[in-house]
């Protein structure tokens, strides 16, 4: 039972810390949308999803004026559509594309995610021909997201996945090299996905969900910064317990918006996904925490350990503050989207060896991370495959939200605007893995994958 006295303690972040529900995310499943006809599917699916939330704008902006509470986005997922496409050929995905990016104009959201396919075992020919219009599709919509799960850790990676992925990767930088290549921004590679994950690019309606859910998206690094300092020069358990309880307020909201829009747009709640999704703006960065806790910059030695504290400690506080906490649920590292970790690229001090360090322990992986856009494909695949192989060896979500900049070059600047922020471009090592990737095939689970 959620009581409202629960929340009066988050109004100073509200108003002062930059605490925010991040999104609203309607997942919608297009099973029952299935049709032979290509023409028919995409007429389903534009009615099943423009019916389906047409009231989810109003419903997210009329919570956030009753409450107080600043709701950023509204968004939607969908089953991924490699699984509703049947027989479809590349031009029908482009087709089913342009649709999706048609229907999230008429509900005036934010993103549409689930051009998504789930490739850790195997691909079908449709799964092969959607991948292959991703980067199209990218360039030609502006609000659809893209995903695939190449690995996971009962079933291995599928470096073939990989392969096809990298080459995905650098045609989406091209297309939209007008635009910062700014295409790849909205593509994420998976390993382990999770099914109810409201966060966009790597949002999707598994096939677990119902036919229609609400998850919510909470986000309050700047709250958790603020009482990391006013608790001042306590010993490290005490300041676990500090980041506990504030994650525990922080997700009581969440919990409030969530129960709040189910309710009213007649919908089941799914989860609340507690994640410190950091922003451009000053004193919204996850970096910051990591300094606030004693490191003298974000990339310097502590830093993977500070950063394995503090999702572990949010974790805690959310799970407590809600029986259904999911999607992703911890700290986020976004270059481009966090003001601190933007600081420490562009000094030196957070090299691409360091994030990759850091992803082992916290949520997500290689975050909107900019590189040269000479970077060949074999190197993209081989920072997709290292960082896909961590989330297989921990048995832990991770992913590459990587952007080869068309035209930049390392210790250039690209910039994507609002949320997105922008993004020095890295160095990163140029060695080609190019044999080791073009053998193909698949890399084994491991040996801990069987518990059955």
């Amino acid at each position: 039972m959620i009581n409202t006295a629960d929340i009066l303690e988050t109004i100073s972040m509200i108003r002062e810390e930059n605490l925010d529900i991040r999104t609203i995310t309607m997942g919608i499943s297009l099973f029952d949308c299935v049709s032979d006809d290509e023409g028919r599917l995409c007429d389903k699916v534009y009615d099943k999803i423009t019916r389906s939330a047409k009231d989810l704008v109003a419903t997210g902006e009329a919570i956030a004026k009753d409450y107080g509470i600043p709701i950023v986005n509204k968004r939607v997922s969908v089953t991924p559509v490699s699984l509703i496409g049947g027989a479809l050929t590349p031009d029908g995905y482009m087709r089913l594309a342009r649709t999706l990016d048609r229907a999230a104009e008429t509900l005036g959201i934010n993103f549409i995610g689930g051009y998504s396919a789930l490739v850790h075992k195997g691909m079908t020919p449709s799964e092969r021909n959607m991948i292959s219009v991703i980067p199209e599709a990218l360039a030609e919509t502006s609000k659809v997201c893209s995903s695939v799960n190449v690995a996971t850790t009962k079933a291995g990676i599928n470096m073939d996945a990989i392969k096809l992925m990298g080459s995905a990767i650098k045609r989406a930088a091209y297309l939209t090299r007008d635009n910062n290549s700014i295409g790849c921004a909205k593509l994420v590679v998976f390993a382990n996905v999770p099914e109810d994950n409201p966060f966009m690019a790597g949002a999707f309606c598994g096939v677990g969900e119902p036919d229609k859910v609400i998850n919510v998206g909470v986000s309050g690094p700047g709250a958790v910064s603020s009482a990391i300092k006013r608790a001042g020069n306590c010993d490290l358990s005490a300041l676990a317990d500090v980041i506990k309880k504030t994650a525990f307020k922080i997700t009581r909201v969440g919990q409030l918006v969530a129960t709040e829009a189910s309710k009213r747009l007649g919908v089941p709640f799914g989860i609340v996904d507690l994640s410190l999704a950091p922003t451009p703006a000053i004193g919204d960065s996850v970096a910051r925490i990591l300094e606030n806790m004693g490191l003298e910059v974000c990339g310097g030695y502590g830093t993977t350990a500070a950063l394995a504290m503090l999702n572990d400690a949010v974790k805690k506080g959310g799970v407590m503050a809600s029986s259904h906490v999911g999607g992703l649920s911890g700290a986020f590292i976004p270059v481009s989207e966090d003001e601190g970790m933007i600081a420490a690229a562009k000094s030196g001090a957070l090299t691409l060896e360091k994030l990759e360090a850091m992803t082992a322990v916290c949520s997500v992986g290689l975050d909107m991370i900019a590189v040269p856009g000479d970077t060949s494909e074999d190197v993209i695949c081989g920072m997709i495959a290292d960082e896909i192989s961590i989330g297989v060896a921990n048995t832990k979500t991770t992913a590459v939200r990587v952007i080869p900049a068309y035209g930049k070059q390392a210790g250039d600047e690209v910039s994507f605007g609002g949320l997105l922020g922008s993004a020095p471009v890295m160095n990163i090592s140029q060695g080609s893995p190019s044999v080791f990737i073009n053998r193909g095939g698949r890399i084994p689970a491991p040996i801990h994958s069987l518990k059955n």
